[in-house]
């Protein structure tokens, strides 16, 4: 250790060490009153606090709440505000199951996978949280806040029960849409079921559709953005390849002419959608979705006796089109993603039912006379 005198009249003390994890030479120094031997023996004690803290790996002080706190903090800053508060609350979740104070670096697969256990949720639920746990434990793998990723590849998925959802209950069929529209009596939510199932739009990228997004001379939906139901605001969509144009056909083309006709008046005449939305909001930025899905499952009920949500009608657009011969691939780009098991789940319960219809058809073929 050695002393330098500062122009203050101070003194600074100072110490090298050898860094652990660099292999490199770091100084660490202290500024005291005095230049004593009582000064020295202070210096010396903060100085080898100083060089204790630094090599000391940080990862064994963190527990699970520290790194969480750290990991939101770098998710505001690259993730939408829907997306943090969805893995806020996966985060503590988290935290309840593995505890709080539990230290990173003690984690290991049979202690997590325990813990899990332990907590008496469903396989799918905690399949689901594990998948956030592995993105928290990645990330602090590469912010060198732990060592290795050893636990995170030994983690295997809880054994599943089937779910209990047949694939045709994921979407409708064109007569049970039919049955659905004919017992909804709310033209403006009548317009919006009929709006989903013929374009395969998002709630929220249709909530959010602006009358200048509709571009009727080319016939194209421009979807460029989407509501945050969470936040109640207007944001980017969900993905890259969210952002797309949907073609009209004719159908959807008729039904685009009487919204937006409907909408210029109610903007212009009655004065009372003032944001120009093709779905005409009340006191929200947009349409409510809490309302609208409350609507949908109460007629579904009544008409076809099972609940549907929103997202059913977009199942039901990518059967419909397939069943009129769209690609799998047309289809995913058409509903604004690059794959979805859903849509191909779909695809061969509709092809197994067109196989089967036509070999019904083959069947009361006669070739000869009788």
């Amino acid at each position: 250790m050695w002393v330098e005198e500062l122009p203050s009249g101070k003194f600074r003390y100072a110490e090298r060490f050898l860094d652990p994890r660099t292999g490199k030479m770091k100084k660490v120094s202290v500024t005291l009153e005095k230049n004593s031997k009582q000064a020295y023996r202070q210096a010396i004690n903060i100085l080898s606090k100083k060089i204790n803290d630094k090599g000391t790996n940080n990862e064994t002080k963190l527990t699970i709440a520290d790194v969480v706190e750290l990991y939101r903090e770098d998710q505001k800053k690259v993730v939408k505000a829907s997306t943090w508060k969805r893995n806020y609350f996966a985060c503590e979740t988290i935290k309840k199951i593995l505890g709080a104070d539990t230290l990173l670096s003690g984690l290991t697969a049979g202690y997590i996978r325990k813990a899990y256990l332990a907590s008496g949720r469903p396989p799918g639920t905690m399949n689901e949280n594990i998948i956030r746990l592995k993105a928290l434990l990645r990330w602090a793998y590469r912010n060198e806040y732990l060592e290795t990723t050893e636990c995170i590849d030994k983690l295997e998925r809880f054994k599943d029960i089937p779910h209990a959802q047949k694939i045709e209950d994921k979407f409708l069929e064109a007569e049970e849409v039919s049955k659905l529209l004919s017992v909804m009596k709310i033209k403006k939510w009548k317009d919006l079921t009929e709006f989903l199932v013929l374009s395969g739009l998002r709630f929220g990228e249709a909530a959010a559709l602006q009358r200048s997004d509709l571009d009727m001379k080319n016939r194209l939906i421009k979807v460029t953005k989407t509501f945050d139901t969470a936040h109640d605001l207007i944001t980017t969509p969900k993905t890259r390849t969210s952002i797309r144009e949907v073609y009209m056909q004719d159908q959807l083309f008729d039904l685009c002419e009487r919204l937006l006709n409907a909408s210029y008046i109610s903007s212009k005449v009655t004065k009372i959608n003032r944001s120009n939305r093709l779905f005409e909001p009340q006191k929200k930025q947009c349409i409510d979705i809490d309302v609208y899905t409350c609507y949908l499952r109460d007629c579904a009920v009544r008409s076809l006796g099972r609940k549907i949500t929103p997202h059913t009608l977009r199942h039901t657009h990518a059967s419909l089109m397939l069943e009129n011969g769209m690609s799998v691939d047309a289809i995913s780009n058409r509903l604004g993603h690059a794959d979805s098991k859903v849509t191909r789940e779909i695809y061969l319960h509709v092809t197994q039912k067109l196989k089967e219809k036509r070999n019904a058809q083959i069947k009361e073929i006669k070739i000869f006379a009788p």
